[in-house]
């Protein structure tokens, strides 16, 4: 059962960052709800305020602007993998969309609201990492711009302050040469958590050399990380069997991997080097 909370009903985004702001530390925004909500009735949360954000025409909408794909906070995670630009733009991202939850959480469930939970096993941080993007935090008193490397802080710890609200999600337009990939293992094949989760994105030169290697982890460390080590590595290599195998490993040394209810410590890591070798060999071949 739900404990019991006051609900505001702000009618534009100005009217929900006031509210924020007179509020804290005991008022919560409310977008889809499909972490709050289950928080609230195991008890892990008990918020006083909510304040329903997820009906604001301000944090809808995908875009192309001033070079980037612009995202609102508020768009569900089914309309991400439905959107012909974010296809266009950002396969990988649509792939994490695809694999996210059921069809009724995706429904529910939005951008803002997956990053804002901080979970280390976010489905879309991966993809938007490898992306490199960045979060949108507004206040009554302003807005800035965060990587989302430095968004998550730590197991359902971000950057955000008390009132403020993530209101959108953008990454620079891709390079047509560079080619993006998502996997997840999880349980079940639908509505798990990933126990692992990999993201990369490789642009290559006219040699088949990478110019560029982008490589990302979810499940396997407090944050999803950037494996910037195994990056490193791949710039200015062809992606040949042996220079693969190396970086998988040294991407799986920079994981600090533990053991749950969902998989040990080591499966973890045997899983990362498999899902790391696999995704930059099916671009290798592709």
């Amino acid at each position: 059962m739900l404990p019991e909370f006051e609900l505001l009903m702000p009618e534009t985004l100005p009217e929900a960052l006031e509210m924020l702001a007179g509020g804290a530390p005991d008022v919560t925004p409310l977008a889809g709800g499909t972490g709050l909500l289950v928080d609230m009735r195991g008890g892990l949360r008990r918020p006083g305020v909510l304040v329903n954000i997820g009906g604001l025409d301000e944090l809808r909408g995908v875009r192309r602007e001033d070079g980037h794909v612009v995202v609102g906070g508020g768009v569900t995670i089914a309309e991400l993998a439905e959107a012909p630009l974010i296809a266009e733009q950002a396969s990988v991202l649509r792939q994490g969309a695809q694999v996210f939850a059921n069809p009724l959480v995706r429904n529910r469930a939005t951008l803002g609201g997956n990053l804002a939970y901080a979970s280390p096993a976010a489905d879309t941080a991966p993809p938007l990492l490898v992306l490199e993007a960045e979060v949108e935090l507004a206040s009554k008193e302003g807005k800035r711009w965060v990587p989302l490397e430095d968004f998550i802080t730590g197991v359902r710890q971000t950057a955000c302050c008390q009132n403020e609200l993530l209101t959108a999600v953008r990454w620079p337009l891709p390079s047509p040469h560079a080619v993006g990939a998502f996997r997840k293992l999880a349980l079940r094949k639908a509505d798990a958590i990933a126990v692992v989760s990999v993201a990369v994105m490789v642009e290559r030169d006219e040699d088949g050399r990478c110019r560029e290697t982008r490589i990302a982890l979810g499940a396997v460390a407090p944050t999803p990380i950037r494996a910037h080590a195994a990056e490193d590595l791949l710039r200015g290599q062809a992606l040949t069997p042996t220079a693969i195998a190396e970086a998988a490993q040294i991407a799986v040394d920079h994981t600090s991997c533990i053991d749950d209810v969902r998989a040990s410590a080591a499966y973890r890591k045997r899983v990362t080097d498999a899902l790391v070798r696999r995704l930059l060999s099916e671009i290798a071949g592709d």
